[in-house]
């Protein structure tokens, strides 16, 4: 399908039969795919192709997401903030305000299949740790989980988020540590001007340990070349980045990794991440890599 067909599809078609379109025909193409090749496919991926004989899409095609339930979330008012949170770890996350419980349950429920131990999102591993008295840069913060697990291990904790409607909630979620917390309403990419910032331009080389956390939805590439003396010069250090959105992202990111000293490795199992229109064979995309120089 060209593009401007492929136009035309998602302006006829609606989304709910769309999504029942790929749904039947994506398994039947990866199938196809993985059938062609004249090897047969390593473990990982036949327990894939298993999932997905008997279970519809999923950005996690494996059988521990099943186990998360949106419905069992509960959902809490703030009514003098005038936002809503959920518990995470006995400590309230809250969420844009004009967000309803049911949407607050079913993000938070994907955020928990995320950093599920078995799942190929997951941050941090028995291995790959956040220490006590770390500094943690957040890009891509969106409601701050992740910076809320590791807050009271952090010594200072720098939060980028690029869309205005995430920053009251992150300012209430993070109010009981304002003192060592700091959020950044910006976009982090390879230019500074006056919505973007590179990395080099804002962080100075810091004695501590710096964590770098990186998922900014397929804008990865551009905030790495805007970080190139932070990735250079910066030790320790540590990087946590998002491999899933692009096709060719895993690769060369583990290129420009290795070129700068790091030790890095992948996340166990694979993402089928479907909403990108340019997906293509072997579809399967690791979560993100773990990357560590000391």
């Amino acid at each position: 399908m060209n593009r401007i067909a492929a136009q035309i599809y998602r302006i006829v078609v609606p989304k709910p039969i769309r999504k029942k379109i790929l749904d039947k025909r994506l398994p039947i193409a990866i199938r196809n795919y993985y059938d062609s090749l004249p090897e047969a496919p390593s473990e990982e991926i036949k327990s894939v192709l298993n999932y997905l004989r008997t279970n519809p899409l999923a950005v996690f095609p494996y059988d521990f997401q099943n186990e998360h339930i949106a419905g069992e979330i509960e959902v809490f008012d703030d009514r003098e903030k005038g936002l809503r949170f959920v518990v995470q770890d006995g400590k309230k996350l809250y969420f844009k305000k004009r967000w309803g419980k049911q949407k607050i349950r079913n993000l938070y429920n994907l955020l928990s299949k995320e950093q599920d131990i078995r799942s190929p999102h997951r941050y941090l591993t028995g291995e790959f740790t956040f220490d006590e008295g770390e500094i943690l840069v957040d890009v891509g913060a969106a409601e701050g989980n992740f910076a809320l697990s590791v807050v009271e291990r952090a010594s200072r904790i720098v939060l980028f988020e690029a869309d205005k409607e995430w920053i009251e909630p992150l300012k209430a979620t993070f109010e009981p540590w304002k003192e060592k917390v700091q959020i950044v309403n910006t976009f982090v990419s390879d230019i500074t001007d006056y919505t973007n910032t590179k990395l080099d331009d804002f962080t100075a080389n810091e004695i501590f340990g710096i964590f770098l956390k990186i998922d900014v939805e397929g804008a990865e590439s551009r905030l790495i070349n805007g970080c190139k003396r932070i990735l250079s010069e910066q030790k320790p250090l540590k990087v946590a980045i998002c491999t899933y959105h692009k096709q060719n992202d895993e690769r060369e990111f583990s290129t420009v990794l290795a070129q700068n000293g790091f030790k890095t490795s992948h996340s166990h199992g694979f993402m089928l991440f479907f909403y990108d229109k340019k997906m293509k064979a072997p579809y399967f995309r690791r979560g993100l890599i773990r990357a560590i120089k000391s």
